[in-house]
Order: C-alpha cells, then structure tokens, then sequence
C-alpha cells in the first residue's frame, strides 16, 4: 500500500493502528468518482435506500 511505502513500524500494534486508520479513510473518506464522487459507506447506504 502506497501510504507504508518505505515506513517501517517499530511495533505490531503501531502497524495495526495505522492499518485500521487507513481501511477507515479509504471506506468513509476517500472519494470515487466510479462511485459517482461518494465514498463506498455513502455509495453502499446511498443505493440500499433507494
């Protein structure tokens, strides 16, 4: 993943954080525009609505 590209992780659990912080951004903040300029949580709950 380009975001630990280079990075090396002193411990297990400062890896684990930043993972998880980062599947976090990628499913609530960044945006697509495949999926018409939403994040995949907004695209998902945008579509189960209709």
């Amino acid at each position: 993943v380009d975001m630990f590209y280079g990075e090396k992780f002193e411990r297990v659990d400062e890896f684990v954080h930043r993972l998880r912080e980062y599947i976090d951004y990628c499913n609530n903040e960044r945006i697509s525009l495949k999926l018409k300029g939403m994040s995949p949580v907004q695209y998902r709950t945008h579509y189960h609505t209709i």
